[in-house]
């Protein structure tokens, strides 16, 4: 049983000293409630901030260990508009037009305390219908996670060109 809770208490030691290499993104929705277009509807536009967050989430997997990306949205229009339909309920059309989706946020990404890069930026993609993606047609914000990751490859991440 001794040699069972030293090496539980290594291992959580280890992780404690390894987890400040670890990167993290993190994100907050300033005033939601005045975006462009998101669901007027409370448990709806609630669901869509949390897609948006679980996307969000899986950001830390493609930063180099060691960085923190913090991301304020400050706006967001989702592809498509919405229509009325009867008792309530409304239906998001997509046609291609000028319905693309646009974001603004502001970000910060640091590396051991220093600011590597950091601005506010508007988002958009007008070619949204027609580019290729990652995202299946069931996926929900396809078009807008598309744009992000854009976003993110040629801003946050870039490739480095070889020589």
């Amino acid at each position: 049983m001794r040699l069972n809770t030293r090496t539980v208490l290594a291992a959580a030691v280890a992780l404690l000293a390894t987890s400040a290499a670890w990167a993290e993104v993190s994100v907050t929705y300033v005033k939601p409630d005045d975006y462009t277009d998101v669901p007027r509807n409370a448990i709806d536009r609630e669901r869509v901030l949390k897609d948006f967050s679980a996307y969000f989430a899986t950001l830390d997997k493609k930063l180099p260990a060691g960085q923190s990306l913090k991301i304020e949205v400050l706006d967001i229009d989702l592809a498509g508009r919405l229509y009325p339909r009867h008792m309530g309920d409304e239906i998001r059309v997509m046609n291609g037009g000028a319905d693309w989706p646009r974001m603004q946020l502001r970000y910060t990404q640091t590396q051991d305390g220093q600011t590597l890069r950091s601005g506010e930026e508007q988002l958009s993609n007008m070619n949204y219908q027609m580019s290729l993606s990652r995202y299946s047609d069931s996926e929900p914000l396809r078009y807008e996670k598309q744009m992000l990751d854009d976003w993110f490859k040629k801003t946050i991440a870039p490739k480095v060109a070889s020589r």
